[in-house]
């Protein structure tokens, strides 16, 4: 599936959710199965993987997620990849930091 098409079937998903409160409780006890019934699309994940789905729809609180700690000596990097981390230009934990805790980051006070 292109990443257009990847793009729609999650906006779709999300827009749902948030429309359909039963919606909502079948995607948080069950994703897989349905956002493939609504979909039509098929869910592959990796061997050994689960897809959870947490409501974080409460106005009232900031999340934050912990995600699983990156595999650095088994990441593939691109040449400019490499480049920049050669020349001391990337920062991939910041880089990560930047994209998982946006929300967060406001609130903090250096």
């Amino acid at each position: 599936m292109e990443s257009r098409r990847e793009q729609e079937v999650l906006q779709s998903v999300l827009s749902k959710a948030w429309e359909d409160q039963t919606f909502r409780k079948n995607l948080i006890e069950d994703p897989v199965n349905t956002i493939e019934n609504f979909t039509g699309v098929k869910i592959v994940l990796p061997e050994g993987k689960t897809l959870i789905v947490i409501d974080q729809s409460d106005n009232s609180k900031v999340y934050m997620n912990i995600p699983a700690e990156p595999d650095f000596e088994n990441m593939e990097l691109s040449e400019d990849q490499l480049e920049d981390i050669a020349g001391g230009g990337q920062n991939v934990m910041g880089d990560i930091v930047n994209s998982l805790f946006t929300d967060i980051k406001n609130f903090i006070k250096l």
